[in-house]
């Protein structure tokens, strides 16, 4: 074993958030504004909390305004539990709807910009999927700050967080997570810079990872979004949740994939394809643009399928068009003025003269780790794992089920940051004020491993084998065959990665180390969204099985996966809640399971 491997220090919080995005930074702020002596370390993998994905989110959260005289909170639950393909729970759907103006009052209480119209009131967008009167027509319900919402969130949440003396910990990465007695009590984590393990023992833990985008070769997520959480959680015994749903934006820049916001469609953007014609009516012929966006990016990847996309000679990709040159220029100029920028900056194009091309890009991950509606995480039994918790993309409510609505994800991480705020504030006031003590063992061994491996593979080349296989066959359409062909796969890159060499041996600041590091996560999570999309012979939702075109009730459920050692899965069910239909109260028979037409 490296000798040069050990546990350097021990350091002790109240609540450890790993993971200073959006929804780490909004149950940090909670907890702050209300037990102000509270201690709070925060791990943040960048190099600066705005750094986190969260500050990429562009077009707005979804909120029902009370004072809308059109728009009522049950029509979005309604729209969240269509969109979700009847895979949502009702219970979560329920909670986040109903707080969602709170929220939005409570952000610009605390200084956030948002856009406003000429009348000084919020301004408000349409997205795909989005509807009054249970499908009649389409809601203007999401708030917005241009095209930079999350930034504005991000800059809010941080700004509240430092008030109070939050401590953050930039460039780390938690490496395996500690327990007592069936109790989190924190985690190891490795700090880049140093070079070195610490210990940090919590009575809270809180998992805020984000996504895990990376799996796949071309995607909207930054380049940190490498599934550690889910990872993390897999590494320990406990499930994930239908790792198997998996959104793709049906609107990627071509060539680096970055999103182009579904703010380009809600203000007008018409998708086109070789022939110049404007597709959608044939597939959404209600809502065409406004589609979920499941459906937009089948019809998308369709077109281009019937050898009606344009090829892409400079990054060997065929792509449709958006169509944004008839827009005022007040829209280009005050509305999406960052996205059109994307498209100069990267593309050299002028979208209020040019059509701009874009590609379906892997987006979100819908599945997660497994919570309660408080975010407590759950294991296979549906038992809460005392002082563990987890929000925001990385974990599953499930708010989402198998197709996220555009808007809705800033909106579930503001308000289960705040849930998940308060469930802590309660569980901090029960624990004992010692904490006790944990060894960890895994990650010192775990890295021990990669320094000491002596093959001559390259880990950049695994990765991108690895993010091409899953591209090709557990994309938009998948198959028996391809599915079974990924696994098949991963197993032999797996066997690869664990031989390769590090070019350096120094664990100062040693990318190449980190990367390692990464590429076992992404390999664990690309093994259990593989394995549960073979498991799934239904489509819903973002899984779409060629083999088995049709949703099935027999696949009425949630996949939980579970995967100490690699490749070896064990799966279970938990039920879907469907409480706001089976409690009978007004409306309830369109919470039902519901056909999916727009």
């Amino acid at each position: 074993m490296n000798k040069a491997l050990r546990i350097n220090s021990t350091f002790e919080c109240d609540l450890l958030i790993v993971g200073a995005g959006g929804a780490g930074l909004r149950c940090a702020a909670e907890v702050l504004d209300k037990r102000p002596q509270t201690q709070i370390m925060a791990i943040t993998k960048g190099a600066h909390p705005q750094k986190s994905h969260t500050s990429t989110a562009q077009g707005g959260l979804a909120a029902v305004d009370p004072k809308d005289p059109a728009d009522k909170p049950i029509y979005h639950m309604f729209d969240t539990w269509k969109g979700s393909d009847c895979a949502a729970d009702q219970n979560i759907i329920c909670k986040i709807c109903d707080a969602a103006w709170e929220q939005i009052v409570w952000l610009e209480n605390k200084g956030m910009h948002f856009s406003r119209d000429t009348d000084g009131k919020p301004g408000k967008r349409t997205f795909g999927g989005h509807t009054v009167n249970f499908g009649e027509s389409s809601a203007y319900r999401a708030v917005f700050e241009a095209d930079r919402t999350g930034k504005g969130i991000m800059d809010t949440c941080w700004g509240e967080s430092l008030k109070r003396g939050i401590t953050f910990i930039n460039q780390g990465i938690a490496t395996e997570l500690l327990f007592s007695r069936n109790q989190c009590v924190g985690c190891i984590v490795f700090k880049q810079k140093q070079g070195e393990f610490i210990r940090i023992l919590s009575k809270a833990t809180v998992l805020a990872t984000g996504g895990s985008g990376q799996i796949f070769k071309v995607t909207t997520n930054c380049r940190q979004n490498t599934g550690d959480g889910l990872a993390l959680i897999l590494q320990t015994g406990l499930p994930v949740m239908d790792p198997e749903a998996v959104q793709f934006h049906p609107t990627g820049i071509v060539g680096p994939g970055i999103l182009a916001s579904e703010t380009l469609r809600s203000v007008g953007g018409i998708l086109r394809n070789r022939d110049k014609q404007a597709f959608m009516e044939h597939y959404a012929p209600k809502m065409k643009e406004l589609a979920p966006r499941d459906l937009v990016s089948r019809a998308i990847a369709s077109e281009i399928r019937a050898g009606r996309g344009i090829f892409n000679p400079d990054h060997n990709v065929e792509h449709i068009w958006i169509d944004l040159r008839h827009l005022p220029d007040a829209v280009h100029d005050k509305q999406i003025p960052e996205v059109t920028g994307f498209f100069k900056k990267y593309l050299n194009l002028d979208p209020k003269k040019e059509l701009c091309p874009v590609h379906p890009s892997n987006h979100y991950h819908m599945g997660g780790i497994p919570t309660s509606v408080y975010g407590e995480v759950q294991d296979i039994s549906g038992q809460s794992i005392p002082g563990l918790f987890a929000i925001g993309e990385c974990a599953a409510a499930s708010f989402h089920g198998f197709n996220r609505l555009g808007t809705n994800s800033l909106l579930e991480l503001i308000t289960m940051g705040k849930f998940v705020g308060d469930n802590i504030l309660a569980y901090l006031s029960r624990v004992p004020g010692k904490l006790p003590e944990a060894e960890g063992r895994h990650s010192v061994s775990q890295f021990t491993g990669y320094l000491d491996a002596r093959g001559k593979d390259n880990i950049g080349h695994i990765r991108d084998a690895m993010r091409m296989l899953m591209t090709e066959n557990v994309g938009i359409f998948r198959t028996e065959e391809g599915l079974t062909k990924a696994v098949d796969v991963l197993n032999e890159l797996k066997a690869r990665a664990d031989k390769t060499a590090l070019s350096s041996k120094s664990l100062r600041m040693n990318q190449e180390l980190v990367q390692h590091w990464e590429l076992d996560n992404l390999l664990t999570v690309s093994m259990a969204v593989a394995q549960g999309a073979l498991n799934r012979r239904e489509s819903r939702g973002a899984h779409f099985r060629e083999d088995f075109p049709e949703r099935r009730d027999a696949f009425n459920y949630h996949t939980l996966v579970s995967m100490k050692q690699f490749a070896k899965v064990e799966f279970s069910k938990r039920d879907v809640d469907m409480s706001i239909f089976e409690e009978g109260g007004k409306h309830y028979e369109k919470f039902g399971i519901i056909e999916r037409r727009y």
